[in-house]
Order: C-alpha cells, then structure tokens, then sequence
C-alpha cells in the first residue's frame, strides 16, 4: 500500500507544480515549487512541501492564497488523477530548503576564515 501512496505523491506533485504555477490567477501567489507531497497510507489525506521565493510576507501571502483556492485545486486532481477519492490536501512551507542554505552559508564562512587563518 506504502508503494501506491509514493506513487500518488509523485503524480500530485508533478500536477500540483502545473496546477499552482499555470491555473491558479491570484496575484497573491508568488514563484512556488511543490518539493514533496506526502500521502497518508489510505489515500485521504496530502500533506504537499512547497518553497516559495521571496520575503516571510510572500510566503505568508502565498500560503493564504493557495489554502483558499485548495477546493479548486483538489477539483482539479480529481479530475487529473483516476482515483475513488481525492485526498485532502494541506500545503506546509519546506523550511529543508532554508536549512541547507544556512548550512550552505555558515560552511562558506568557516572556510574562509580558515583561509584567512592560513594567511
């Protein structure tokens, strides 16, 4: 059952960038990414990782945007993919994204000051 919710994952995902990024109009709605999207066990619920471009507001902005057009969304799986019910669907900011650039950040600044150490 595990292997049939992954792969209902993948394909949401895939339809979700398209669905968020081509049919939905609001201007709220900034450059999005869906990164992930979890799917319980019984196909009921989705729990969809996006990361969005921008300020804390932008994410803020967006995040309202995209939980008010879910019914319109979830319409628009249902129609895309061929199952007996969609699941519910829940949008989380990815914060793994922010994670690696501050590890990114903080190795790029050990490394030069062990440069400039060296020096």
């Amino acid at each position: 059952m595990k292997v049939r919710a992954n792969r209902v994952g993948e394909q949401m995902k895939k339809e979700l960038g398209d669905i968020i990024g081509r049919k939905i109009k609001d201007p709220r709605i900034g450059f999005v990414t869906v990164t992930d999207v979890q799917v319980s066990g019984d196909l009921q619920l989705a729990k969809a990782y996006i990361s969005i471009l921008g300020d804390a507001e932008q994410r803020e902005n967006t995040l309202k945007a995209l939980a008010k057009a879910k019914g319109f969304i979830r319409s628009e799986i249902g129609q895309r993919i061929r199952l007996r019910k969609t699941p519910e669907i829940s949008f989380e900011f990815d914060e793994s994204i922010d994670y690696g650039h501050r590890i990114e950040t903080l190795l790029h600044e050990i490394n030069k000051d062990s440069h400039e150490a060296e020096e």
